[in-house]
């Protein structure tokens, strides 16, 4: 038996057009994160989904609705899919980061799995909770095809974690796009990456994060 996850990275929020770390700071989409976020429905609309997750935040809520939308579902809300929580650095600049605090950025830049942000949580914590979030979701769905909206650091942590990779070398994984779609398949209690980073949907609507995160 074959479930089958996508997972999606939500679309252009208001935090990356300002460069903020959001966390789990609850800003919504741009006008453009809700066209990328149509355009990553239509790539569904002659496809079988039996379920739509998300995080509980906005930004990613907001880019899988067009797709609950379309096949008659309720989106069903798990917030072991939020981004990171980012205690200290929630809500600033990622310029007031790095200058408030250089070395954990520095560690956040050039060594993500050993990264911890101050008062919030690590890489490796982030890691176990939405690890927890998918065998969660994929465990109530059998079978069946789930599309879940999720965010940067929680996919780049499952691409590592699923890729056989410790957690801690998460460094070697690269961020996915906005509006991106990652393919996943269980069967037999093993995970499979079909694709990553799919945004080739998006065409000139392709977004990116900013280098200096």
């Amino acid at each position: 038996m074959k479930t089958i996850l996508y997972l999606i990275r939500h679309g252009e929020s208001l935090g990356n057009v300002r460069h903020i770390f959001l966390g789990h700071t609850d800003w919504d989409l741009t006008e453009l994160g809700r066209r990328q976020a149509a355009c990553t429905a239509a790539l569904f609309r002659d496809s079988a989904v039996d379920a739509v997750v998300a995080s509980d935040l906005l930004r990613a809520w907001n880019t899988v609705l067009p797709i609950a939308e379309a096949k008659g579902l309720a989106i069903q809300p798990e917030p072991g899919f939020r981004e990171i929580f980012a205690g200290d650095w929630e809500a600033r600049t990622f310029e007031d980061i790095e200058a408030r605090y250089p070395d954990a950025y520095a560690v956040w830049r050039r060594d993500i799995g050993r990264a911890a942000t101050p008062g919030g949580e690590t890489v490796v914590q982030l890691y176990d909770r939405v690890r927890a979030a998918l065998d969660y979701t994929a465990a109530a769905h059998p079978g069946e095809t789930v599309v879940i909206a999720t965010h940067a650091t929680p996919i780049r942590v499952l691409m590592a974690g699923l890729s056989g990779l410790p957690i801690e070398e998460t460094a070697r994984i690269p961020w996915v796009s906005n509006a991106s779609v990652t393919r996943l398949c269980l069967e037999d209690g093993h995970y499979t990456i079909d694709y990553a980073d799919r945004h080739d949907h998006l065409g000139a609507l392709t977004t990116v994060l900013p280098a200096n995160v």
